[in-house]
């Protein structure tokens, strides 16, 4: 059952955000990308009705515009050859991003991130959004964060990728508007008091499961905390309930429909 059917089955709107009280914000990595062509505006779409986040990768063209796609190169999800960076926007914008997926998905575009901006305003989407920083740019954050700005998403969006664990990106963020949210990365456990301490951040990244006594200190120091990596992407109902009982704000994962049924 294709994902736009059962996103009408369910009757959801994406005006609803799990209450982190209960369960932390879902938060679908690259979209649904198990279930459509990841990075597209097809699969955001989808996650916005099933009221769930997504992560996005933002990277740009050799004209200067921002996209979104997670390679440096448009060969393993377009029927396109060669670094996007390399490549115009009328070149990009040629390229198919669903046929490789599946043919039902043909003529899908890697969209611009002013076109996902875009369709969250319009759908008035109340949906957690990570927006995953790809590349070294002078501009790179500056310009992402005034576009957020344009289409009044800012407060919805929390930075990931090379904010985790790059100070001078952080910053960066943090000089484009003082209320941006941005990640630092805490590893494992003997990382989380420097990253409670960091301050250019209000969101910890958390790439293990913390105790519940340390999902407390990260919520009592004024942060918030979202869940990544391996160890917490695991399709195992343990780790899936854990996740639930420390009473994360936001989890990024690829199996986001399997969490919220094992949470009902």
């Amino acid at each position: 059952m294709r994902i736009a059917v059962l996103a009408l089955i369910l009757g959801l709107s994406g005006s609803v955000v799990a209450d982190p009280a209960t369960a932390p914000a879902l938060i679908g990595h690259r979209g649904l990308l198990r279930d459509a062509p990841e990075n597209t505006l097809t699969s955001f779409r989808a996650c916005i009705e099933l009221a769930l986040g997504f992560e996005m990768d933002v990277r740009r063209t050799k004209d200067g515009v921002l996209t979104v796609l997670h390679d440096e190169k448009v060969d393993r999800t377009t029927d396109g050859m060669g670094k996007i960076a390399e490549l115009s926007l009328a070149d990009v914008q040629k390229l198919d991003a669903g046929r490789w997926f599946d043919p039902v998905f043909a003529g899908h575009r890697i969209p611009t991130l002013e076109a996902v901006f875009a369709l969250l305003r319009e759908r008035k989407a109340n949906v957690l959004v990570a927006i995953d920083l790809k590349i070294d740019d002078p501009q790179y954050e500056t310009d992402i964060v005034a576009l957020a700005k344009k289409h009044q998403v800012l407060p919805q969006l929390v930075f990931i990728g090379r904010a985790i664990d790059e100070p001078v990106v952080r910053k960066k963020l943090s000089a484009a508007d003082q209320t941006t949210n941005v990640c630092v990365l805490a590893q494992t456990a003997k990382d989380l008091l420097a990253a409670i301490a960091d301050g250019d951040s209000n969101w910890v990244y958390a790439r293990f499961v913390p105790s519940v006594e340390e999902g407390d200190a990260i919520r009592k120091a004024g942060k918030k905390l979202f869940l990544s990596g391996p160890a917490v992407n695991r399709h195992e109902q343990e780790y899936i309930r854990k996740e639930r009982e420390i009473k994360a704000d936001a989890m990024l994962t690829d199996f986001p429909l399997e969490c919220r049924r094992l949470w009902r």
